[in-house]
Order: structure tokens, then C-alpha cells, then sequence
């Protein structure tokens, strides 16, 4: 007797794992279906499960194709129950190519082929998932399409690039199910839209997708303007649909904590705020075009810590740039924020490189956040008495695109157009920021 096991959330059972249980149980005689739980599904950075596990287990069992449910707890449980259980394949979908092969050393891999077109159907008619489009076919796009498999209740539908060659090898090679040769065809076929596309076009991509009445997640800067960004939010309101910048940093556990650590007193009045972020990049062959600076590309980080952390409402801004002969763009910048009882600095750099920490001081301590702290883990709370100091650690999970993506969704399930995460003020003081910045930046060099 061949015996096949197989693992998986199953939250929101659809037609999708209908046909994987199918063909995995076509492998062998016997077809066991281990369940992931709440805990384990947190552990391994899957958000937004909807259904309780005594539901989704019921749901598996109710396809009649599992001849036994088990629960998995734990990493590391699957080599312990195919021994246990004497497997002799191991089945698991194809988006999932290569993560398992160490198993090759209990039993046979298989990698099982997603059906396309088929479960997106039956989630729209059923389970009520979100149907998601995406604009942009470069790197941040399929880094997103691969995290977005860690949130529940959302199913990628089409994707759309300016260059269809492009868009149609980016969903064959993503295994997604369709590219769309019109921006008005993917609105007409998604619910909500991930903005990936040049800084330049996120305006006018958004506004289009708003005036359609589809949600938005695009990416930051959401536009290089305050003017820009606050019609969009305005818009956004009166049509009734959820717009969020798409910084992942906000809405990663860490850096809330971090936030709310820094804020509640423990280190007394916020008097200063210093972010850094900085990457050696290519400047001519990887950010083309006036749109492409240190500031445009890596500012809206560091300005988020500073809106966090001592709010948006500065009376001064002072930038100082770097920008070499022959570069369109500058490679390095410092802007400068006065507010009436605190000051805040942001640098960037795509052609310096300097420690990625992030030190919030106050009158009593300061919190220091290691680089790089836009991926917040670990950050300590520090004083004068080193006794009294303090450790924190926190998951970020892979790219830490599920986190904004999470809250995206759970934001249209719920009817909810402002994130406390991550508010409307901020994302257009930040823009405000970007654009004060760039104008009206001292060059050296």
C-alpha cells in the first residue's frame, strides 16, 4: 500500500484544494491530510487565517478525499510523521518548488502543478476571497506575488505591465493565470490592485483604480507630491474605497512595538529621532530617470520613523544632498526636520554606505534599533544605569510584504479606510517631506 501525505491551512476550502487533495490522493491508496494550527500558521508567518481549525479540518474531511486528518504543531513535524506514519510520498502545490527537498531523504517528493482558473471561480462565488491584481512585472512585484501566499482570504487574479512580453514570462514564471494586455481589462477583473510600477506612474495608476471603485496597496512613495497624495486619500474617501501606502515596515511587529515602547514614557520626552537607511545600487543601470534618487527610493523609511515617533507636524525642513559630476540623481542625502520640541534626520544613500540603525532619543533613555531597522527584529531600550536596560525580539517574517498585504485585506474585509498603522496624515506629510526635500536640497560635493 502506497501511502501519500500531504500539509496545508485549508482556510476558506475551495475548488483548489478540492483538486490538489485529488491529485494527491491519485498518487497512491492511501491520503493523509495534516492540518496546520493557529499557532504553527503564526509561527511560520501566515496571516489572516479566517476559519478556526476545528472548521477547516471539518472542511477537509467533508471532501471525502482524506482518509485521516492530523494536526501539524510544529517545524520540523513533517519528518517525524512521515516516518511515523510510514509515507512513501510526500505531496505538497508547486509554489512550493524546492522548499521540501530534504524530505527526499524519508520519501518521494512530488510537487504538485497548480490549477490554474479553476479555484479562482469558486473563491469569488463561495469563500468570498479578495481578487488582487497586480501592476508591475519587476523585482518588488514577484517578491510580493511570493509573499502573498502567506495571507488568507486573497487570490492574485491578473497582472499588468506596460511591456506585455514582460508581463506574460512574469506570470508563467510565478505560475499565475493571467496577463492582462489593458490596465481598464485588470480593473474590470480585480477587487483591489498592488501598485509596483515606476514612482512616476503610481498617480495616475491609482486615481484610475479609485474612480473604478477598487482598493489600492501601492507602493511607496505613492507619489512624489503632497498635493498628489492627498487628492488620492480624498478621493479614496468619497468613493468609498481603502488606499494604503505599501511601506512594510509600518505594519511589522517589531517596529509597532518599538513605536509604542518609545511612546508610552519609558524613556521620557522624545527629543530626538535619527534613521538611517543606505544600499549601493547601480545608479545608472537600476534607477533611470530624474524619479530615482536616495530620496525618492529609500526616504520614505526613515521619515516614517520620524511621523511615528514625533509626528508630522515640523515647522522646518533642511536637506543636503550629494550628487556627482555626470549622475542625474543624488546618491546621498540628509534631511532635516525641526519640530517645536524635537528634531528628527533622515539619511539615504544609494551610493554611501552607513550604519542602518535607528536611535530614538529621550530625557530619560533611548531606544536603539540595530540595522537594519527598517526590518525591525530586536531593539533595546537603553539608560543611564545600564541595569536597567531592556531586550525585545520580534518575528519579521520573510520580505515582510505579507504585513502590509494582511493589512490591506483585513482593512476591505472589514469596511475599515484608515489604518492606525500607518494614517492617511502620514503618508502625505511624508510626501510633503519627499517633495520639500528634493526641490529645495543643498548639493555638495
Amino acid at each position: 500500500m502506497t501511502t501519500v501525505i500531504t500539509y496545508g491551512t485549508f482556510d476558506l476550502f475551495h475548488e483548489g484544494h478540492r483538486r490538489l487533495l485529488e491529485r494527491a490522493k491519485a498518487l497512491g491508496d492511501r491520503l493523509i491530510v495534516a492540518v496546520t494550527t493557529e499557532n504553527f500558521d503564526d509561527a511560520r508567518g501566515k496571516l489572516n487565517v479566517m476559519q478556526p481549525l476545528m472548521e477547516r479540518i471539518q472542511n477537509v474531511r467533508s471532501s471525502g478525499l482524506a482518509d485521516e486528518v492530523i494536526i501539524e504543531e510544529y517545524e520540523g513535524q513533517k519528518v517525524n510523521d512521515i516516518q511515523k506514519y510510514r509515507v512513501d510520498i510526500f505531496a505538497i502545490g508547486s509554489d512550493w518548488v524546492s522548499k521540501f527537498d530534504y524530505l527526499n531523504d524519508y520519501c518521494k517528493v512530488v510537487y504538485l502543478e497548480r490549477t490554474k482558473g479553476v479555484s479562482s471561480t469558486q473563491l469569488r462565488n463561495e469563500s468570498g476571497v479578495i481578487k488582487l491584481g497586480v501592476v508591475g512585472s519587476g523585482r518588488i512585484a514577484a517578491r510580493f506575488v511570493a509573499e502573498a501566499r502567506f495571507v488568507s482570504g486573497v487570490s492574485i487574479e491578473a497582472v499588468y505591465s506596460r511591456r506585455f512580453e514582460s508581463t506574460q514570462a512574469f506570470v508563467q514564471r510565478l505560475e499565475l493565470e493571467t496577463a492582462v494586455t489593458t490596465y481598464e481589462e485588470l480593473l474590470s477583473n480585480v477587487q483591489a490592485i498592488y501598485i509596483a510600477s515606476p514612482h512616476t506612474t503610481h498617480f495616475d495608476y491609482a486615481k484610475r483604480a479609485i474612480e473604478a471603485g477598487v482598493h489600492v496597496l501601492c507602493e511607496k512613495p505613492m507619489t512624489l507630491t503632497k498635493a498628489e497624495t492627498e487628492e488620492l486619500f480624498s478621493l479614496a474617501k468619497a468613493r468609498g474605497v481603502v488606499l494604503l501606502e505599501a511601506v512594510k515596515t509600518a505594519f511589522s511587529p517589531g517596529f509597532q512595538r518599538m513605536v509604542a515602547v518609545a511612546r508610552m514614557g519609558f524613556i521620557g520626552r522624545i527629543r530626538s529621532v535619527d534613521a538611517t537607511f543606505t544600499k549601493l545600487v547601480n545608479v545608472g543601470r537600476e534607477l533611470e530617470g530624474l524619479d530615482g534618487g536616495s530620496i525618492s527610493e529609500l526616504a520614505t523609511y526613515p521619515l516614517l520613523a520620524a511621523v511615528k515617533l514625533v509626528g508630522t507636524d515640523y515647522s522646518r525642513i533642511c536637506t543636503h544632498s550629494l550628487k556627482r559630476e555626470g549622475d542625474e540623481v543624488e546618491i546621498f542625502s540628509r534631511i532635516d526636520l525641526s519640530y517645536l520640541h524635537s528634531v528628527a534626520s533622515a539619511r539615504t544613500g544609494i551610493g554611501v554606505k552607513a550604519e542602518g540603525e535607528l536611535i530614538v532619543a529621550g530625557e530619560k533613555g533611548y531606544v536603539y534599533v540595530p540595522a537594519p531597522w527598517w526590518l525591525t527584529e530586536y531593539f533595546e531600550t537603553r539608560f543611564e544605569d545600564s541595569r536597567q536596560n531592556k531586550r525585545y525580539y520580534y518575528k519579521f517574517d520573510g520580505d515582510g510584504l505579507r504585513y502590509e498585504l494582511a493589512e490591506f485585506v483585513w482593512m476591505i474585509r472589514n469596511g475599515v479606510l484608515e489604518s492606525f498603522k500607518l494614517r492617511p496624515e502620514e503618508s502625505i506629510a511624508i510626501a510633503g517631506i519627499i517633495e520639500t526635500a528634493r526641490a529645495n536640497s543643498e548639493y555638495f560635493g
